[in-house]
């Protein structure tokens, strides 16, 4: 028989620890299910607006100061500590244990990988009510009001004495319902029916790809994925990005737009990368596409009726200055 017990030593996991105070908390993240309703896929891996789900869970909690992946290793955009329930397959409630052990912050949340809509505020929402009451843990419920407590925050030292106190009696965890632990907490819980969506069968994963292209998400999603996928970790200023991309095709050509924010980002990378060389690059380059567009105003006669009255587009082999 085998009592749990948490490890206790800081610095268990891989990851950085930014943050140590009484605000910091740890991730739990439970990626290691048999996803027998998608005729046993790799869940954690599907991809939903070009991001593996596994990867978007992983951007809502980025500001754990260890994350503990439950499942298999895998590669992941940042780096995260594994850990494998005994024995693998055990259920939420063993490879809840299984993660625990190698955290140490006073709060803990805890995430299964399947929540295509989690975000970092979504997170920061559970641990501020968690913060805010007196209650062992906080956790969302769904559009139907069901709770769901693998998108939850929770109080460290009472998941850790009712772990302990039901492996007193068995020699393990393994099959035990979860309800089994969060029977016994006193939790108050968050609704968020869109951050609580979770990806069970295949109609769940088509249903979460068409929203993520739904006009009011694409372009944020869009962003994010290209982020990720590039390797950048940079927030700027995209209304500002569009506007520069709007001057260069209504003042010079179309073709212009692209071909200004790339050269803009390459201008910005060179000196520093930061959001404000972005920023500044861009107010260069805006000022720029404006004085071309009042030139060609200045140069060029009124257009007769009936005749459009933007800049011509650029066409291959052909030059303004050529015409």
């Amino acid at each position: 028989m085998t009592v749990y017990e948490p490890s206790g030593a800081p610095g268990t996991g891989t990851d950085p620890a930014p943050g140590s105070g009484p605000d910091g908390y740890d991730a739990v993240v439970l990626a290691g299910g048999a996803a027998r309703r998608l005729g046993g896929a790799d869940k954690p891996g599907l991809r939903v607006g070009g991001r593996a789900l596994l990867d978007r869970v992983l951007a809502a909690c980025a500001g754990a100061r260890t994350t503990v992946v439950v499942a298999d290793p895998r590669p992941t955009p940042r780096p995260v500590t594994w850990a494998r329930e005994e024995p693998p397959g055990g259920g939420p409630l063993a490879a809840l244990a299984a993660g625990l052990r190698h955290t140490t912050a006073e709060r803990v949340v805890v995430l299964s990988a399947d929540l295509p809509f989690l975000a970092g505020p979504t997170v920061g929402r559970l641990l501020s009510a968690l913060a805010a009451s007196d209650a062992d843990g906080v956790l969302l419920t769904d559009a139907d009001g069901r709770d769901q407590p693998l998108v939850a925050a929770y109080r460290a030292p009472v998941l850790y004495r009712e772990l302990a106190a039901l492996t007193r009696d068995r020699a393990d965890l393994a099959g035990l319902p979860l309800r089994r632990l969060t029977g016994a907490l006193r939790l108050t819980r968050v609704s968020d029916a869109v951050a609580s969506f979770d990806c069970d069968t295949w109609d769940d994963i088509a249903t979460a790809r068409a929203r993520i292209r739904e006009h009011g998400h694409v372009l944020d999603e869009w962003i994010t994925a290209a982020k990720d996928e590039l390797g950048i970790d940079l927030d700027v200023d995209t209304g500002v990005l569009l506007d520069l991309a709007r001057d260069a095709a209504h003042g010079v050509a179309r073709p212009a737009a692209p071909l200004t924010t790339f050269l803009v980002g390459y201008a910005a990378g060179r000196a520093g990368g930061g959001p404000e060389a972005v920023a500044e690059t861009a107010r260069k380059a805006v000022a720029l596409a404006r004085r071309w567009a009042e030139e060609a105003a200045d140069a060029e006669p009124a257009p007769a009726a009936g005749e459009p009255d933007g800049a011509p587009d650029a066409t291959p082999g052909t030059r303004p200055d050529t015409r």
